[in-house]
């Protein structure tokens, strides 16, 4: 958490990573049944618009754990029908979120630089190879024992005072200035 993108990419590229993505604005819209089944089980429907792609899928945090995220997705064409088609059915949205995101690959190993509005830049690692990621944490400069594992969730607890379900339940996620509820709540 709070790493320097800038720094990352010199050092992706002297590892002979490749930008798959440039840095794009990503949104997303969250959706669960009216009663809440799929929260209950820390899980949830999800639109996302990567920039190049439009995703539905479900996801669903079963532990903290590497390897703890359930996730399965499909591409669709369009994002506002998407979102049309789940409101029809019966969900309800529980949330927008924007992001902006760059994806590079080295190896099996990607990595997304990550900025989420209100907190400091990140970098996330997805592999399943624990020692490639180990590995490639190490060549990037990143101290594998602050490692987190889970959702972004945890990034925001790090910089306010806030729980995690408090998190889940911010209806929009948006660039721009702090809003000032969570600003008194800044660490």
């Amino acid at each position: 958490m709070n790493v320097d993108h800038g720094q990352i990419r010199v050092k992706l590229r002297e590892l002979g990573a490749v930008c798959e993505i440039p840095m794009r604005l990503m949104r997303r819209n969250n959706f669960d049944y009216p009663d809440d089944r799929l929260d209950k089980v820390n899980g949830w429907i999800r639109i996302r618009d990567e920039g190049n792609k439009v995703t539905l899928g479900y996801k669903q945090l079963d532990h903290r754990g590497l390897h703890g995220t359930k996730e399965v997705s499909v591409a669709v064409g369009d994002f506002d029908k998407a979102q049309k088609l789940l409101l029809a059915i019966g969900l309800k949205q529980k949330s927008y979120q924007e992001t902006k995101r760059e994806s590079w690959r080295l190896g099996n190993v990607e990595i997304e630089l990550d900025e989420w509005p209100w907190i400091m830049p990140f970098v996330e690692l997805e592999s399943q190879n624990e020692e490639e990621l180990k590995d490639i944490a190490q060549k990037l400069g990143l101290d594998w024992l602050k490692v987190v594992h889970g959702s972004v969730e945890i990034v925001y607890q790090t910089e306010y005072d806030v729980t995690e379900a408090e998190v889940d339940g911010w209806p929009e996620i948006k660039f721009g200035s702090v809003p000032s509820w969570l600003e008194k709540l800044r660490k």
